[in-house]
């Protein structure tokens, strides 16, 4: 059991470190670790309770080294990697983990390509956490559902999810205790997707405001996010037919994004320029895109 508190705090080291590092920095690190756990299980003897509490953790890290990967862009290494998490939590009888896996593949899904199987799969997820799950779960979950709604152009059940996620989340008190995976979940988070719903279904009154409120309070440490977060400002302001702000944002999209060495942010980066492309005539965004070419 000594050994599984050591691996518990090594797997909650490496998201605090995902917070500020981005996915091609801590990739080699996520993925020595995974395997090193899944060793530790599958050569020790244990109990049948530390065996349980071995397969979490493996579940927990096969999240987070997922979510590292993906955000390397080894979207397959992390397909593998979260599939291996559903499996490990399955059989720690850990439902609200195997939601926060299947929901976290769901999430790669939509983001690449596969937004129907992207639906599916986030739907499944909250199933598979059920009601009893913690509110910070079921906020997130939730969460992922609304955005998978959203890459596919379904407006009415994403905001249907959004307001359902807000209400899980207003559930949460001392009297429920959420795993600590879920540290980061909270009103501010749920606002950043609310934000990037309006902005992807092309509601810019409703995006703009929100993002800029998100970004007023948002630890500028978190260099990826705050990058992220502005990709989907910039957007917002081009739809709200304001080049000059979005030109200005957008420099400042791909300045941040220079030196992250996320795939995330660089598709951002290329997202962004294409929705300026339409304004290339007024100075400040060809300047922007000149010098981004």
């Amino acid at each position: 059991m000594g050994q599984v508190e050591d691996l518990q705090q090594r797997v909650h080291g490496l998201r605090l470190a995902d917070d500020v590092l981005a996915g091609g920095d801590l990739i080699r690190p996520a993925l020595r670790e995974l395997r090193s756990a899944v060793k530790l299980y599958q050569e020790s003897s244990h109990t049948g309770e530390v065996g349980r509490e071995l397969l979490r953790q493996v579940g927990e890290l096969a999240q987070i080294a997922g979510w590292i990967a993906s955000d390397a862009g080894q979207h397959e290494e992390a397909d593998h990697i979260y599939r291996l998490g559903i499996s490990a939590a399955r059989q720690a009888r850990d439902g609200t983990l195997t939601g926060n896996l299947a929901g976290s593949l769901a999430y790669q899904l939509s983001n690449t390509g596969r937004e129907v199987e992207g639906v599916q799969l986030a739907r499944a997820a909250l199933a598979e956490a059920g009601p009893d799950a913690p509110p910070k779960a079921r906020a997130l979950y939730l969460d992922r559902v609304a955005w998978a709604h959203t890459k596919t152009g379904e407006a009415q059940p994403a905001m249907r999810a959004l307001g359902e996620a807000g209400e899980a989340l207003t559930q949460d008190s001392a009297g429920h205790e959420s795993p600590a995976y879920l540290y980061w979940v909270d009103a501010g988070e749920l606002q950043v997707m609310e934000s990037r719903v309006h902005t992807e279904l092309r509601r810019p009154l409703r995006a703009v405001p929100l993002l800029r409120d998100v970004l007023s309070r948002y630890d500028a440490t978190h260099t990826r996010e705050v990058a992220l977060y502005l990709s989907w400002l910039a957007v917002a302001l081009a739809d709200a037919n304001e080049p000059e702000e979005a030109a200005a944002t957008a420099e400042r999209v791909v300045t941040l994004s220079a030196d992250v060495a996320s795939e995330r942010t660089a598709e951002r980066v290329r997202v962004v320029l294409a929705r300026l492309e339409a304004f290339r005539d007024v100075p400040e965004v060809r300047a922007v895109l000149n010098t981004a070419a």
